[in-house]
């Protein structure tokens, strides 16, 4: 049984969707205006990671992410490049969605921008109005808080408590400063947009009500965001969206931790940040999954450089099981296997246990960082059996080779790994491989010739170099030293 977080109830629930055997899920991306950083990516790797153990359960997700690509921000940073904002939004749009692509995260079924929705955003705009929730003043549109009852539901923020904390610029026209703006008037006429009310542009929050209404319906199941995003924004989103449909918005509230860095959350506005590119620089993007989801998703990360280099050796443990399943099982049955069957059976029975325990951690709120666990337990299973003396593939074993990698496997699609090292290296690895093997040819001449001293040295050198060089029944077997 799955059970999630919700925000709202403030507790555990069973998750029922609205349709069987569907899910309707919408997560905020992110404002376009630079390169994304690793607190962005978080989200966007907590959400596939959900969305992934979703579709492992037989559900048919549709899966929507937003991006906000108008607004002050966007224009004064357009301003800064010597560009258009519809051209820096563009590039910047462009530029996540290829840090998307690195990090193994699934498209989404669509990315909708708020620029392409402006019909849908004035249509709620006119209902809210139409329905007495909000007002306009001076080519403004603003949402009446004090209309919607159930204002703080999501937050737990008193609304007296709120309005006697809130400030209210003088130049603001609002009847409430907790009123909060659906549209926004600008002067400038090439950036801007028509409405009933004038020329200008949308609201932040008024963005993803209409987009997420549009693409899931008044109501749907999952809606996912930042820990950050609570209030106002999704508690924004949550007024505007049920005063103008009078029906339940999101079912599910899911909200990923913070990054932080020294004490502080990652942001732009901080300057304390790394961006993906530069993290991709140094470490390979299965390093910075690996990293993100050995966390739960709820709990926020103290980032450091350190820790990250220390998860891809962690990594490095998984990719070395792989490999050595994927080089037994290419090399046939031998007629002469030593029959090691002792202990097949608790082997077995241990994969049946093991898919069990990581579906009973990821049904727990989606806990990656203890379904890992489960990982690494049966990569440690797997490797005591195959690196057992004189072991070799054949007949009465390969069966349980089989099954015991398409499990790891399985279970690795679910976190978003592929564990092909060698595959995401590129031609760099494969050039390695191919000089290591020769090496060991040599080697292995040295071996026939009865000259130990040579095939020794070169071994030894090469574990100074960080490769494990292992003789087997099989032949000669390499790995990199994951302690390295």
């Amino acid at each position: 049984m799955l059970k999630v977080f919700n925000t709202l109830s403030g507790q555990k629930e069973e998750f029922q969707p609205l349709e069987q055997g569907k899910v309707s899920m919408y997560v905020c991306g992110l404002t376009v205006q630079n390169y994304s950083h690793l607190g962005h990516l978080r989200s966007a790797l907590n959400y596939d990671l959900i969305r992934r153990y979703l579709e492992y359960k037989g559900y048919q997700v549709t899966y929507i992410m937003n991006f906000t690509d108008i607004n002050e921000k966007i224009v004064a940073r357009a301003a800064e490049e010597g560009m258009t904002p519809p051209a820096l939004a563009e590039k910047y749009t462009q530029a996540y969605l290829e840090d998307l692509q690195s990090l193994q995260i699934k498209p989404a079924t669509a990315y909708v921008k708020a620029t392409e929705n402006i019909a849908a955003i004035i249509a709620m705009i006119e209902k809210l109005i139409a329905r007495g929730y909000a007002y306009q003043v001076a080519g403004n549109v603003y949402f009446s808080v004090e209309k919607f009852a159930d204002y703080g539901k999501l937050s737990g923020r008193n609304i007296d408590q709120l309005q006697a904390g809130a400030r209210i610029d003088i130049l603001e026209d609002k009847q409430n400063p907790l009123d909060f703006a659906l549209w926004k008037r600008v002067d400038d006429q090439e950036i801007s947009w028509d409405s009933p009310w004038g020329k200008g542009w949308p609201g932040w929050h008024i963005e993803c009500s209409a987009m997420s209404t549009k693409y899931l319906g008044d109501s749907f199941d999952i809606h996912g965001g930042g820990s950050d995003l609570i209030f106002p924004h999704h508690e924004n989103e949550i007024a505007q969206s049920e005063a103008c449909t009078g029906k339940p918005f999101a079912r599910y509230w899911l909200h990923n931790g913070t990054v932080n860095l020294k004490g502080e959350k990652m942001s732009k506005s901080l300057g304390n940040f790394y961006t993906t590119r530069e993290l991709l620089k140094e470490f390979r993007a299965e390093e910075i999954r690996y990293f993100i989801l050995t966390k739960h998703y709820r709990t926020p990360i103290d980032f450091s450089l350190t820790e990250l280099k220390q998860a891809g050796v962690s990594l490095k443990r998984l990719v070395n099981t792989v490999n050595q399943l994927q080089g037994l099982l290419a090399e046939g049955s031998s007629p002469e296997g030593n029959n090691l069957l002792a202990g097949q059976e608790e082997l077995r029975a241990f994969f049946k246990s093991s898919q069990a325990n990581f579906e009973q951690a990821m049904d727990d709120d989606f806990n990656s960082a203890r379904a890992i666990g489960v990982l690494h337990e049966l990569a440690r299973a797997i490797n005591s059996w195959i690196n057992q003396p004189n072991f070799v593939p054949d007949e009465n074993n390969k069966d349980l080779l089989e099954e015991g990698y398409k499990l790891f496997v399985k279970m690795a699609e679910v976190i978003g790994l592929s564990l092909n090292e060698k595959k995401e290296a590129g031609k760099a690895a494969k050039d390695l491989e191919v000089i290591i093997n020769f090496i060991l040819e040599l080697r292995e001449e040295a071996r026939e010739e009865k000259n130990w001293r040579l095939a020794d040295r070169i071994r030894d050198r090469l574990n100074q170099l960080g490769y494990i060089i292992k003789d087997t029944p099989q032949g000669v077997r390499w790995e990199r030293d994951s302690e390295l």
